[in-house]
């Protein structure tokens, strides 16, 4: 067995209502605090709960609400401002993974040289602590808030940058699934299908190990049995609680065993086309998995037995079939388009399909794929995901 290294957040406080805890787990850390968020976040108001919870514990706090898309180096920069003008010593991530990776990007540069670009494929790796930083995830899906991964688009070139360092991996989380309740339908399958690509590419990852493993597997048996339940019933807080645990797990697992070439080729559409990054994972996944399946048909069949007992006797080759099937419906039922139906058009699509593919390439994630595609194979593959029948 070869020797493997897990690394998580130091603290989890986990439950319904846990976000009252954030006053005491932000009082551990230091006395003044940015709360990174945004402007939905304050109008559902938990920015206030937030603000009232770190008043009653005697810090001082601030509040960067610029961010209104997935995040970019724009805003690293104006909230990195802030934190030296409130001279804050503690970072609070409230919101989903723009927030929360926008928050790990400020935490390393408050105490670290050069820009987030500098960081980029380990060109540049911190030299000292992040700031601490306490992530409060709003949906159950990306699992920043317990990965040492952050992406952020570099607005200068376009290209979404994927940047894994230990320094990036939050102090502490606070998963409250009460905040995730209240998303739109929207949200909740973009996020959702986020979350079970992680749980699914951390166990068919090269990169895979027996830890990972466990943490795989839970996650999408959690999310495949409760994402239409959570999805359809705003009001169903088991279903709530469990998306919100899958997601985390899968977040562990993917940031412990990697991701593979959904996600290599999901950030370049995000860049190009400002999909939401679950929605273009999701327009991705049936169609990768369909070509990768021949290489790890086993890993499949066994995702399939755990999440589904009464398929734990059928062949292989049938199971991870089933599967890779029952992926796709998932998609159908959470109305996800394929890239012509979401609207990109054509002609820019695939004007834009060689830089794509480089950058994907250029990511990493690919080569921890079961089967890595060339370049030309990646442009194919875009291809067949823009008129991809998602409906039967």
């Amino acid at each position: 067995m070869k020797v493997n290294t897990m690394n998580f957040p130091e603290r989890i406080v986990y439950g319904p209502g846990s976000l009252g805890s954030i006053g005491e787990e932000a009082g551990k850390e230091g006395s003044r605090a940015l709360i990174v968020s945004d402007n939905i976040m304050k109008k559902l108001g938990y920015l206030e709960t937030c603000e009232k919870a770190l008043h009653e514990s005697g810090l001082h706090s601030a509040a960067f609400l610029d961010i209104e898309t997935e995040p970019t180096d724009t805003y690293v920069e104006k909230a990195l401002e802030m934190v030296k003008q409130e001279n804050a010593d503690v970072i609070i991530a409230l919101g989903g993974g723009s927030c929360i990776d926008t928050a790990k990007a400020v935490a390393v540069l408050a105490n670290n040289e050069g820009a987030i670009k500098d960081y980029m494929n380990n060109k540049k790796t911190a030299a000292h602590k992040a700031l601490p930083l306490i992530a409060v995830p709003t949906t159950a899906g990306t699992g920043s808030e317990a990965t040492d991964v952050t992406v952020i688009t570099n607005t200068a070139d376009g290209v979404k940058m994927m940047i894994k360092q230990p320094a990036f991996m939050p102090k502490a989380a606070i998963i409250d699934s009460h905040l995730s309740m209240s998303s739109p339908k929207s949200i909740k399958a973009a996020t959702g299908m986020d979350a079970l690509t992680h749980a699914i590419e951390a166990y068919i990852s090269k990169k895979a190990h027996v830890f990972s493993d466990q943490l795989a597997l839970s996650s999408a048996k959690l999310i495949m049995h409760n994402i239409l339940k959570s999805y359809e019933d705003k009001e169903d807080t088991h279903a709530a609680e469990q998306m919100a645990l899958g997601a985390m797990q899968g977040g562990m697992a993917f940031s412990n065993a990697s991701v593979c070439l959904v996600h290599g080729m999901s950030r370049p559409i995000g860049a190009m086309f400002h999909v939401p990054h679950g929605i273009s994972n999701a327009m991705l996944l049936p169609v990768i998995l369909e070509y990768s399946s021949d290489s790890c048909r086993y890993r499949l069949s066994e995702l399939a037995a755990f999440i589904y007992p009464e398929w734990a006797d059928l062949p292989e080759e049938e199971a991870a079939g089933r599967f890779v099937n029952k992926v796709l419906e998932l998609c159908q039922k959470l109305g996800i388009p394929n890239m012509k139906g979401w609207g990109i058009e054509e002609d820019a699509y695939h004007q834009v399909l060689e830089k794509m593919a480089a950058d994907a390439l250029e990511s990493g994630s690919p080569g921890n794929n079961p089967i890595v595609p060339t370049e030309k194979e990646i442009i194919a593959l875009y291809e067949k995901a823009y008129v991809y029948e998602y409906t039967n």
